[in-house]
């Protein structure tokens, strides 16, 4: 076979183990694959020869995961899609490049995992706050390794994925392994798996929330500038006039984000008509509003309406979506011909922790609240349950996207939120996906995309924490830097084997 042929073969198998990653996660969904294709992508890292094609095996996979897994930012930045795929790629390549040195390769089976890892903890905090999907994590929420997350969140179960197919690659005959190296990793793996199933959980705490989310349906594709609020409204009351509180009295009424879109919720029809159906059925409203703040910015925040028509607490997004709710550079942008006339006010940061407060006939009962995009970060569900919330509302808008790409992970990583915290999640979309979570990751009464629908269930009030609740991400993110600085010290004092 030609020298070129090779080539062709060996960029062709890069791309189908990076497809293989792709293909693990929603909306296919089909988790066995993600190993596979580590397994593969592995391999094929430890045949490279020569900088070229080290950096361009990382790069092709990450090509081949990438393409398809994130394929959603089309609908958001379409230039932006082709140049993050592009650079989230060129950071595998460049791991790929760092990670083989000549016949000294006894650290590999360790350190490539560690230091693609590291990439991918960039990946979701920078640039722009990050972007957290099309994670090893959320190809597995469907498969055995979920638990894991209620231990160390996405982090340690897509360092845990990537590590067990690290292990089952096949290896290259002059490969020289520290076969104690592999014992001690195939025991690190099980015991984080065992550990998972008898980590905490935290517990019922006897009492239900009675939850009714409304899906007020429509088409999907649509962007707000293009659309006129008043319907969303009047889809949403529509389907919410069909209910009724006769037999199972109603804790809580949850609208999707942005469904109200205002000048000021305060003084508005809107708020009347909502406070009107609460009375109606004699519950508290959890809504989502956008309000104008000035020409060049805007609100995006869940607020609680009383029976009594009262606005009584409220929570303003604090992860906003880039090129979506702000235009980063805008000016520079602008200057350069872009179309940042489709983002033409920037959504304000809100800065108060991701909880909620609503009234009951004994007080308050605090939840949890991660509007839209916040459900990508699991520090967002994490700080409401540190601040006492005894389940997490996921308020959300996609209808803006096309196919469900998004939607589908978002589904996904609702469970993972719900795993990490041990708290149910309620996950609420105008045109769907909307959907109950349990705390193990079981989905119930899933909605299906752009149908009007009404869906309630009692949900636990739970409390005490997981260990992810109580450590975070910032330890598994220390150890991933550890793992890694101490492969590369010892790649660099073992001589290699001839």
């Amino acid at each position: 076979m030609s020298s070129k042929n090779k080539t062709r073969r060996r960029l062709a198998r890069t791309f189908i183990s990076g497809l293989l990653v792709a293909l693990s996660m929603p909306p296919w969904g089909w988790w066995p694959l993600a190993f596979a294709g580590l397994a593969m992508f592995t391999s094929l890292e430890l045949t490279t020869s020569g900088p070229r094609q080290r950096f361009t095996t990382g790069f092709v996979f990450g090509l081949g995961w990438f393409f398809p897994a994130l394929a959603w930012m089309w609908f958001l930045t379409a230039p932006g899609y082709i140049i993050g795929v592009a650079m989230y790629a060129s950071l595998h390549g460049l791991v790929s490049l760092a990670v083989i040195r000549g016949d000294n390769n006894r650290s590999f089976l360790f350190l490539s995992p560690a230091a693609h890892m590291l990439i991918e903890v960039l990946r979701m905090c920078a640039p722009f706050g990050g972007v957290p999907l099309a994670t090893l994590g959320i190809s597995q929420v469907g498969g055995p390794l979920h638990r894991v997350a209620s231990i160390g969140g996405v982090i340690l179960l897509s360092w845990l994925t990537w590590q067990v197919g690290a292990l089952l690659a096949k290896r290259p005959r002059d490969f020289s392994v520290d076969h104690q190296h592999r014992r001690m990793l195939w025991a690190l793996c099980l015991l984080v798996f065992v550990g998972s199933y008898v980590a905490p959980r935290g517990s019922n705490t006897g009492r239900d929330f009675h939850v009714v989310a409304v899906q007020g349906g429509g088409p999907q594709g649509t962007r707000a500038i293009n659309t006129n609020p008043r319907d969303v409204v009047e889809r949403h009351l529509a389907a919410t006039r069909t209910i009724n509180n006769n037999d199972n009295p109603i804790d809580l009424v949850v609208w999707p984000e942005n469904v109200i879109d205002v000048a000021d919720f305060e003084t508005s029809e809107e708020l009347a008509e909502i406070g009107a159906e609460a009375s109606r059925l004699n519950a508290p409203f959890a809504v989502g509003i956008t309000e104008d703040v000035n020409r060049e910015h805007f609100t995006n925040a869940q607020v609680i309406v009383t029976t009594d028509s009262e606005a009584t607490d409220r929570y303003d997004k604090v992860r906003r979506v880039p090129f979506g709710e702000y235009m980063p550079m805008r000016s520079f942008l602008k200057s350069l011909g872009a179309p940042v006339d489709q983002v033409p006010r920037d959504a304000l940061a809100g800065t108060e922790p991701a909880f909620l407060d609503v009234p009951t006939a004994t007080g308050n009962e605090r939840i949890g609240v991660v509007i839209s995009w916040e459900v990508f970060f699991g520090g967002r569900a994490r700080e409401g349950v540190k601040n006492g919330a005894g389940f997490i509302i996921n308020p959300t808008n996609g209808s803006s996207y096309t196919w469900t790409v998004l939607q589908s992970q978002q589904v996904a990583s609702s469970k993972l939120r719900a795993i990490e915290t041990g708290r149910w999640v309620v996950q609420i979309s105008p045109t769907g996906f909307s959907a109950f979570v349990d705390p193990e990751g079981n989905v119930y009464q899933r909605t299906g995309v752009s149908e009007q629908k009404v869906i309630s269930r009692d949900v636990a009030i739970r409390s005490g924490q997981t260990l992810y609740v109580a450590l975070g991400d910032k330890p598994w993110i220390a150890l991933l830097a550890l793992v890694f600085l101490i492969g590369l010290i010892n790649r660099s004092k073992t001589r290699p084997r001839h």
